[in-house]
């Protein structure tokens, strides 16, 4: 073990672990356990989805936890040469710049456009950084004063990477109290590490303490943040598996499974079935664009009408299904609604059959007699509501 952090071991106290080398020591390895579990979950992320956006994130949270170890070593070795600081500044502006580009990704494809806003910003943050070595020559001062110059610029680039993250990025993905948030607590972590270090020199032990605690929240944030994204994806996947891509009504799988599982429980159900009259006139006519827009219309009013307790699904082509629990009359009532709105609403009418529940009677079977009853509507005059017989 390393015979300084022994030492500090030996002479600990309660204001040691608060403010004190160890406390920091203790602060900076909470940090990089939470980087580490941050790099798990993204690099989950980019074996099972590929993308850009996961393979960023990785590289910043690991030139932040190269960073921060680095810190570790600074509380260890108390006297890090000017080389040491210079590479420290590098890694903290250019973490905090990929993790904005990592979010930003897991969004947005990356255009030429952000390509060219992405380049621009790290070339003006490689000139900030040559001021490090540079502009400090040109003026006067004591060697304490010249020092406490060369890291400004890129200090003061950091606040200039928020603003344009919150304009840029905050806009243009979800999540965004979140994202937020992080900004905010990365900005008062950084205004809270230049005040105490501009205007008094590092010696307020509370100023040094919320240092180390603004980071920790902001890195719990980001943690959060992809793991929420993970579970966005996850309901998307989901979603799509049991949803039809044009109405975002159930598909035709889902909504047959739905009907089945009621029926085995002998839920008295009832299947309403309508399909658009003369569709392939309107496409052919019109163009699929309209054929299209008048479906997810027909799809929507379907739904209104159904909830909360019905279900409405695609079952292919200009059919649309909905399950309903209820009696004939009741059945009845909600099936005309829809036709009569479609026809109100809509450039449309709908032909619409229905069959209800009856002791015995399979999920195939009860949505073949309302397809039956709706064949009879569309054949005996279009626009009207038939129940099985």
């Amino acid at each position: 073990m390393n015979a300084r952090l022994i030492s500090l071991m030996n002479a600990l106290n309660l204001s040691d672990l608060w403010i004190g080398t160890l406390g920091t020591i203790i602060s900076y390895t909470i940090i990089v356990v939470i980087l580490l579990l941050t790099l798990l979950v993204s690099f989950r992320l980019l074996v099972n989805r590929r993308k850009i956006g996961y393979l960023s994130m990785m590289l910043s949270l690991v030139i932040l936890i190269a960073q921060y170890g680095q810190l570790i070593q600074f509380q260890l070795y108390p006297t890090p040469n000017e080389t040491a600081v210079f590479i420290a500044l590098i890694l903290k502006a250019s973490a905090f710049l990929l993790v904005n580009i990592g979010i930003f990704q897991l969004y947005n494809p990356t255009k030429a456009k952000d390509g060219i806003i992405i380049g621009v910003i790290c070339g003006i943050m490689a000139l900030v950084a040559a001021t490090y070595w540079y502009i400090p020559g040109s003026f006067e001062g004591s060697p304490e004063q010249i020092k406490q110059l060369q890291p400004l610029g890129l200090e003061l680039f950091m606040f200039v990477i928020i603003f344009v993250s919150f304009m840029l990025v905050n806009p243009r993905i979800g999540q965004n109290g979140k994202f937020q948030l992080m900004l905010t607590l990365y900005f008062c972590s950084h205004m809270i590490y230049m005040t105490n270090k501009y205007l008094f020199n590092g010696t307020q032990g509370v100023l040094t303490k919320l240092e180390q605690l603004f980071p920790m929240a902001f890195h719990i944030v980001l943690f959060l943040f992809i793991f929420e994204r993970i579970i966005e994806m996850m309901q998307a996947i989901y979603n799509s598996s049991i949803r039809d891509g044009l109405t975002g009504l159930y598909n035709r799988k889902f909504y047959y499974n739905r009907v089945n599982q009621h029926l085995a429980q002998h839920i008295k159900v009832s299947v309403i079935f309508s399909d658009i009259d003369n569709f392939k006139k309107l496409n052919d006519t019109k163009g699929h664009h309209m054929g299209d827009q008048v479906l997810k219309q027909v799809a929507q009013i379907a739904k209104e009408v159904a909830e909360p307790d019905g279900i409405c699904g695609r079952y292919g082509g200009e059919e649309i299904v909905v399950m309903v629990i209820g009696d004939k009359d009741e059945t009845s009532e909600i099936a005309e609604k829809i036709r009569a709105r479609v026809e109100a609403e809509t450039i449309v009418t709908v032909s619409v059959g229905f069959s209800c529940y009856s002791k015995g009677i399979g999920a195939d079977e009860l949505i073949k007699q309302a397809d039956e009853a709706m064949y009879k509507a569309k054949t005996t005059g279009k626009n009207k509501v038939i129940a099985y017989a």
